[in-house]
């Protein structure tokens, strides 16, 4: 069991990062949330989980040790493996999740791609006594959120920077998903904004 791994990132993508130990390369896939806050050259620490398939092993990274425990929580609901779970954690935030398994919130659950009506409801009886009450912490930014000093705007520009786009490229996607982050309110989730501003510069080249 690999529970963390330590070191300079070696690069970066719009799923996944590179994390040098010890002079290998581990690969990682990460939520957007996760990458939004790894910068080329500089060193990170990432909890992570290993997902053993008959034909691959995947390590899959994520900034909080709350994130991980919660990832493999997800995966002990039917129907859920490691690719949903990610995609829950790309919509929300850990603590998120306790608060939307805990109030029966539906509209939380289908808010995830890949996730229906009725697979909401299933996941909220079966999520209830596995994934703890919430911790108080809703309000709390994510791993990769705007802080209120910083500004979600700063945070997108450096996070798309740090991926390797050209700052014109970055500031054209900042002002792409200005919209969206003035609809979520004065704390926009960054991680989701970065999604779709990867999005939009995909279509854009």
């Amino acid at each position: 069991m690999i529970a963390f791994v330590s070191g300079p990132v070696a690069a970066l993508g719009p799923d996944s990062a590179v994390i040098e130990v010890g002079g290998v390369g581990m690969a990682l896939q990460c939520t957007p949330g996760t990458l939004a806050g790894l910068r080329m050259g500089e060193p990170a620490r990432l909890a992570t989980s290993l997902v053993v398939r008959e034909d691959s092993l995947t390590l899959y990274g994520f900034a909080q040790d709350d994130e991980r425990q919660v990832f493999e929580l997800l995966q002990t609901a039917s129907g859920v493996g490691p690719r949903l779970a990610q995609a829950m954690l790309a919509v929300h935030s850990p603590e998120a999740l306790r608060v939307a398994v805990a109030g029966g919130d539906e509209k939380a659950l289908t808010a995830v791609p890949g996730i229906g009506k009725k697979g909401a409801q299933k996941l909220l009886l079966e999520l209830k006594d596995r994934i703890g009450p919430p911790l108080g912490t809703a309000a709390a930014p994510r791993a990769g959120s705007a802080s209120p000093a910083a500004g979600w705007r700063e945070q997108l520009h450096a996070a798309l920077v740090g991926l390797g786009y050209a700052t014109r490229e970055a500031d054209d996607a900042v002002v792409a998903v200005a919209p969206q982050a003035e609809a979520d309110g004065a704390s926009p989730d960054v991680g989701v904004l970065l999604k779709s501003a990867l999005q939009s510069l995909n279509r854009a080249r």
